[in-house]
Formats: structure tokens, sequence, C-alpha cells
């Protein structure tokens, strides 16, 4: 009987550490540790952001410009977060971004116009369901143009729900990329501008008298694709 017991306890223990050897060997590492933000640094503008009950929460701050919480630099890679923003507040993720330097010296003259700190480049769109936007490309601070056109996909504009939480994926593959909400996709484009960059969750800028407003992330994780890696 005591031999059963400790052979039935040497499986059990040999199960969990497979087990954890599995999710330790799939690639993925959270990129909030649901506590603090360490790691993470505000640019952009003065908008606020906290870690609390395992979430990073962005709050509006009046007469400031969009602010962005920034980690990186990240190349290829397939990105999971969810998000819940106020209705009456837009947001955004950007990936692969830049940061326009204190310095711009060393830039072309087309290239010298933004403010120092600005971030800019791609940025997959958090939008009210009423904007038919959301899981799209904005070329934030930079063409300001949408990358992909959502005209002939309904099922994009609406993939996005008000007052809950929404689900997005993003994967940045070579010149690919490409977003789901809640697992339909959206965006699907090919570029070739940055191949390499910050990912950012930004607060937007507000009109004066209006909000405070937050905007709200968790689950936020990611696993850098290498070469030749197949993402479906």
């Amino acid at each position: 009987m005591k031999f059963r017991f400790t052979l039935t306890a040497c499986l059990i223990s040999l199960v969990c550490l497979s087990a954890n050897m599995a999710s330790a060997d799939d690639g993925w590492k959270n990129l909030f540790d649901g506590q603090s933000l360490d790691g993470w640094k505000v640019e952009g503008g003065t908008a606020t952001y906290r870690a609390e009950d395992g979430m990073i929460i962005g709050k509006t701050t009046e007469k400031s410009p969009n602010t962005f919480l920034c980690k990186g630099p990240f190349s290829d890679f397939e990105l999971e977060l969810d998000v819940l923003c106020d209705p009456k507040l837009n947001s955004g993720i950007q990936i692969r971004s830049q940061i326009q330097p204190q310095d711009v010296s060393s830039l072309p003259e087309s290239e010298r116009k933004r403010r120092p700190g600005t971030v800019y480049g791609y940025q997959c769109e958090i939008a009210s369901a009423g904007s038919h936007v959301s899981g799209n490309f904005w070329d934030e601070s930079r063409a300001g143009k949408w990358w992909d056109d959502f005209s002939n996909r309904p099922e994009a504009q609406t993939a996005f729900k008000d007052n809950t939480w929404n689900h997005y994926r993003i994967v940045a593959q070579g010149d690919h990329l490409r977003s789901w909400i809640n697992g339909i996709p959206c965006a699907d484009f090919h570029d070739k501008t940055d191949a390499s960059g910050v990912i950012g969750l930004q607060v937007h800028g507000i009109k004066a008298g209006t909000g405070p407003y937050e905007v709200r992330w968790k689950n936020i994780r990611i696993r850098e694709l290498k070469p030749g890696d197949t993402v479906k």
C-alpha cells in the first residue's frame, strides 16, 4: 500500500513537472507581472498608468498629447492581450514603433518636426464599436493613414464590443502584419517601413472639459518568432 502511494505521488510529480516544462518551452512570456510597471516606460504625454488587480490602467489627463506606456524593442512576434476601454475614449496598441529622440540633428529634415518623445508608427486601433475601425492599423504621428481597408469585411468592422473585455491578437512577421479581435480576423497587410520597435499602450489625448476616462489591459503576453515559424 505504501509502495502504491509512493508510486502515485511520483507519477503526479512527473506530470506536474512535464506541464511546467511545456509551459516554459512554448515560447510565451508575460510582459506584465500583474503587480508593477517594472520594465515599462511612459512616453509622449502626461496621462497616468498604474498596476491594479492584475491590470494596467491608463487614465487621461487634460491638455496632454497622446501618451504611451512602452516596452521593447521587439521584431517578429505574436502578441495577445485583453482590453477594456471607456466607449468615450479611443486607444491603441503600438507595435514596432519608434520614439522621437531629444536630439533630432541627425534626422532628415522631414523627420525633425515631431515633438521629442513622440511615439510613432503602426498602431492597432481600439475604439468604440460604432467606429468600425478597431483592429485596423493607423500610422500614428507619421503618414496619418489606415494600413488596411475594412470596407468589404463587415465581420472585422463589428468584432469589437463596447463595455466588455476584448481579446486582441497581433502577429508581426517579416513585412506581414495581422490582427484579430475576439478571434475574428481584422487587419492583414504587408509593409517594410519598420522591422523592429517598441510595443506601446496608448491613452489618447482628450478635449478640454471632458473625462477623465480610463482604459485597462490585462493578460499581456508575447511569443517572439524565429525565421521559418508558421503562425496561422
